[in-house]
């Protein structure tokens, strides 16, 4: 694709990365075929190539309208687009900095302007803990769309149960931000079951949100600062070469800390540390190879089914776009799983797309959001699972909205076998 950078552009770091990327394309459309917002709206704008053109018009200095921030608005970022794409195009980067762009240059309406403050300000505050307890408290008179944003509270009295070993293998874990206060069992199951297999799991309570939250919602500044933050929590530990990685337990923090070291690329003060945390960081899942001869002796024995042993059980898997697509991981959680016992399904011919969580997305573009939650769910009940399990908390609760098949990470069905 043949670009021609305004003046404005030339020569600024996000002028030449974007045109890097924007000369890659070739215009195949390949990446249509994947992409769920086009698959629901069936406007080429509204799919990667449309949206890869607006924003060459913008970065060559055409006007920009509000017709083009409603367009990349509504993409997932679910970079299906990039997993599909021949020619390697990195459509995340390029939609990261064309959003910005744009940001700059069309004033949102002020009850858009204050849903996303209310977001990215409140979902990062101290004082979301304190405001989901009451949630919980009131969640049956709560309006079904508020309602759907509060989980129901923990029930089995294991969510707080921390393992209390030591062991000399050790592991960094980011609690994250919702986390803690959502779905605070995901956490501690992490912790059991890497104490079973004789890791420690080590927190710095300093680290807080990853970065994705403000960097998702156009404040750049605000996401850097948050990953500043936490370099500065792991640092010391890293340092000392105390841990062996930085594990994440949810795939949308993991591929944004992969991606330190290339957001704060040009940091003379962090670039280095950025990018050593990068190569730190571990999606759980990466650990199922060496984590599940370590269980395996652990788990109680199965019943005999026949000629084989009857499946510890039966759970459909979600993989979420932040494994498959950003961190291209796929297989793992699934392999991991049938080799503990577990009867694993995916959803047929359709793995690959969209739950339509997406962060806040499903804040604030509900109606598809909630159309590709129900595409999803009708690809995957249909296996009758004992549970849909996945691997980052937006999924899960996403989909849990939708169901009353309980949905939870994989890492909690394995704990509740091991307990």
């Amino acid at each position: 694709m043949q670009t021609h950078l305004a003046p404005e552009f030339q020569g600024t770091p996000e002028g030449e990365e974007a045109q890097a990327i924007l000369r890659s394309c070739v215009h195949c459309g390949f990446c249509t075929a994947t992409c769920p917002t086009y698959q629901l709206l069936g406007d080429e704008l509204d799919g990667p190539r449309g949206r890869i053109y607006l924003m060459k018009q913008v970065l060559e200095g055409e006007p920009v309208t509000r017709s083009t921030q409603l367009h990349l608005d509504r993409c997932l970022t679910c970079r299906n687009c990039e997993s599909t794409c021949p020619s390697g195009v990195q459509y995340g980067r390029l939609v990261d900095i064309g959003r910005q762009i744009v940001e700059e240059r069309v004033e949102r309406p002020r009850g858009e302007r204050v849903v996303r403050t209310l977001l990215k300000e409140g979902l990062t505050s101290p004082l979301f803990a304190p405001a989901m307890k009451l949630g919980q408290a009131v969640r049956p008179l709560l309006p079904a769309a508020l309602r759907n944003k509060v989980p129901a509270r923990d029930q089995t009295g294991r969510a707080h149960q921390w393992p209390t070993r030591q062991h000399e293998r050790k592991v960094l874990m980011l609690t994250g931000c919702v986390q803690p206060a959502m779905m605070p069992n995901i956490n501690s199951a992490t912790a059991r079951v890497l104490d079973v297999a004789g890791i420690q799991t080590v927190v710095a309570d300093e680290a807080g949100c990853c970065g994705a939250i403000r960097a998702h919602l156009n404040d750049a500044e605000g996401g850097l600062a948050d990953m500043r933050r936490n370099i500065d929590a792991w640092w010391p530990v890293v340092v000392r070469g105390g841990v062996e990685a930085i594990v994440m337990n949810a795939s949308g923090c993991g591929v944004t800390v992969k991606d330190y070291g290339h957001h704060l690329r040009h940091d003379e003060a962090y670039a280095e540390k950025a990018r050593r945390i990068s190569e730190l960081t571990r999606d759980l899942s990466e650990l199922l190879p060496d984590l599940v001869p370590r269980l395996k002796p652990h788990l109680p024995a199965r019943p005999a089914g026949g000629r084989e042993a009857a499946p510890r059980m039966r759970v459909a898997f979600h993989p979420p776009c932040t494994l498959q697509h950003g961190q291209q991981l796929r297989g793992g959680v699934e392999a991991g799983l049938r080799e503990l016992g577990f009867e694993v399904e995916l959803a047929t011919g359709e793995s690959h797309l969209c739950c339509g969580s997406a962060g806040t997305y499903s804040v604030l573009q509900p109606e598809i959001a909630y159309q590709l939650r129900d595409r999803k769910l009708s690809q995957l009940l249909p296996r009758q699972p004992e549970a849909i399990v996945s691997a980052n908390i937006g999924c899960i609760q996403h989909l849990q909205t939708g169901t009353e098949t309980p949905v939870k990470h994989w890492i909690e069905v394995l704990d509740e076998a091991l307990a």
